[in-house]
């Protein structure tokens, strides 16, 4: 087999194929974390913050996010397991099928948003150059191309698009477009101004940018079971999205500032308003979008395969592709924010059980561990439920219905992030539990295990 691997399954990653160094991985999440739907998120914590405490809670998030990231990337490269299939470890075979179900939600939305982002600048370009939108023949387009990509593996993707194309556009298209927005900026007067208030607040603006990070950390796996060592996983991974997610973020809140744009969605059109130079800086920003397309595209076809594991992985590739073209097709991004909210609300205390798990076990998880344990482990199951809980009542986030159902337990005026007691919740809660059930093990398996 090829050493890029473009259709490996579920099963562990032989060692000839765990090729991805320190340079693999910082490119590939450096360029995952390059998004035009990044920049929207940041013009969503404006004007209700001011620059100050928008950048703060940039910051304050990243940090957090991102070395939550990196410690989910890590655990994937000891398993050597997609990320769906590793959630049979803490949670059992069959308990694994809920956080699957979610995240094939999750990552069909996210290519969903991606596309809508993608097909919106492109169609404000063909408008300004070629004087014709045509929306959907940009939205069909990328659709494929997130296709061609899927079908690369994360191998080939790093290593034949990213590595030898990629990297070197996004990098001279950011430093034009970071130019162009600080150049048309009164920073002064910015620093100085105050926030008007509302939503979000400075805490829900960390939890707005948390989610989007942790967003990835259900999906970590899939690509770095491929990576040499746990070490080049971790630092890869957390630098690497680190430094790109709090340059768009500010940028986001930079551009919206600067032209008093009243809708995120509009972007796009305010970037390709700025000349000819802007509208390529915008393009090339544009097709590295498709990277993120990829991406959930790929990992919704791999998080598949945990539940049907005979299927071909192309099969699902397509299918994937297709319905999210077609959800890009009627759909717009008016629940962007509530969307990130309620996932955040269920792959933070998520995190933390796995994270609890993993370190009970010696930080290390065995094919036995993941592929020969129980079918469900209720108790790391109910762990997982009472953080996502927890962070429901400090902050009821999610669609107008599901604030209405759960909004009268909402115990204001508490204003602080639900994330990280979320995640705390869940990680003291499994790990008592795993210790706990660990401690009752018969001795002759807890030999075998030493």
């Amino acid at each position: 087999m090829s050493t890029e691997a473009p259709q490996w399954g579920i099963e562990p990653v032989p060692e000839r194929l765990r090729v991805l160094g320190l340079g693999d991985t910082v490119l590939l999440w450096g360029n995952l974390a390059v998004s035009l739907l990044v920049i929207v998120a940041g013009a969503l914590l404006v004007p209700a913050l001011s620059l100050k405490q928008a950048l703060l809670a940039i910051v304050v998030a990243s940090v957090v996010g991102c070395a939550m990231l990196g410690a989910a990337a890590a655990v994937g490269t000891d398993a050597r397991v997609p990320a769906m299939v590793l959630m049979r470890a803490p949670l059992g075979r069959r308990g694994s099928y809920l956080a699957t179900a979610l995240n094939v939600v999750q990552c069909l939305g996210w290519s969903v948003y991606e596309l809508i982002i993608i097909a919106s600048a492109c169609a404000a370009l063909s408008d300004r150059v070629f004087h014709f939108r045509a929306q959907w023949l940009w939205t069909l387009l990328f659709g494929g191309v997130a296709i061609v990509l899927a079908l690369l593996g994360p191998i080939g993707f790093v290593r034949r698009y990213v590595r030898k194309f990629a990297v070197w556009f996004v990098l001279a298209s950011l430093g034009y477009l970071t130019w162009w927005v600080v150049d048309k900026s009164d920073l002064t007067a910015f620093w100085h101004a105050g926030g008007k208030g509302g939503f979000p607040t400075f805490w829900q603006g960390v939890d707005l940018t948390l989610a989007s990070v942790i967003s990835w950390t259900p999906l970590a796996a899939d690509y770095t079971r491929f990576t040499r060592t746990r070490r080049i996983s971790f630092w890869g991974t957390a630098f690497g999205y680190l430094v790109p997610v709090i340059w768009l973020y500010s940028l986001g809140v930079l551009l919206f500032l600067a032209r008093d744009i009243s809708d995120p969605a509009q972007l796009p059109a305010a970037v390709v308003a700025g000349g000819v130079v802007s509208v390529l800086a915008l393009l090339a920003v544009t097709v590295d979008e498709s990277d993120e397309a990829f991406a959930n595209v790929y990992s919704t076809a791999v998080s598949l395969q945990n539940v049907l594991p005979r299927v071909p992985q192309r099969l699902l590739i397509v299918s994937s592709a297709a319905i999210a073209t077609a959800g890009a097709l009627i759909l717009n991004l008016s629940d962007f924010a509530t969307f990130l909210f309620l996932l955040g609300s269920f792959f933070v205390p998520l995190l933390g059980v796995l994270l609890a798990d993993w370190l009970v076990d010696g930080m290390h998880y065995t094919r036995e561990k993941v592929f020969d344990g129980p079918a469900v482990r209720p108790e790391m199951i109910l762990a997982w439920l009472a953080g996502f809980g927890l962070y429901q009542w400090l902050s009821p986030q999610g669609p107008a219905w599901w604030q209405r159902l759960v909004g009268h337990a909402d115990p204001a005026p508490i204003d602080f992030t639900a994330s990280l007691p979320s995640f705390a919740a869940a990680f003291l809660l499994a790990g008592a539990a795993a210790l706990l059930v660990r401690s009752r093990r018969p001795a002759s398996e807890a030999f075998a295990d030493a």
